[in-house]
């Protein structure tokens, strides 16, 4: 079956680059948080937000759920597993595990996102960069 991953992420480690303190990472992931509709992520200065989240084991990864204003929410979600140190100056060098082109549908319904299963399967790190603008 498919569980809720929060239990398993390293707090410590956690990053998100862009955010704005007022609007940061613990809204969209912490539960209590996540749940509070007057709560959100939300970048301080473009439309990209890049997010590094750490997992204290092993996960297998089989989808994702993102939330949030069909106008405001992100539109393409780019997805990395297993990688480090990645900036906005190289976070282009490397090939996504996945890509994904979010509908209103999934903003608006809270509907999960299944990913490419195969590309997920031993993950001790997960990365995404969210583009606002697509």
């Amino acid at each position: 079956g498919q569980v809720d991953l929060v239990d398993f992420i390293d707090w410590t480690g956690v990053e998100c680059l862009n955010q704005d303190p007022a609007h940061g990472i613990a809204n969209a992931l912490k539960q209590g948080y996540r749940e509070d509709e007057g709560l959100h992520l939300a970048s301080d200065s473009d439309e990209q937000l890049l997010i590094y989240i750490p997992f204290m084991q092993v996960i297998k990864l089989h989808s994702a759920l993102f939330k949030g204003p069909e106008e405001e929410g992100p539109k393409t979600v780019k997805l990395f597993s297993n990688r480090e140190h990645m900036g906005f100056s190289n976070v282009n060098d490397f090939p996504p595990s996945d890509s994904v082109d979010l509908s209103s549908s999934h903003l608006l319904e809270s509907k999960p996102v299944t990913l490419k299963y195969v590309k997920f399967q031993n993950v001790r790190r997960y990365v995404h960069l969210s583009l606002a603008g697509g």
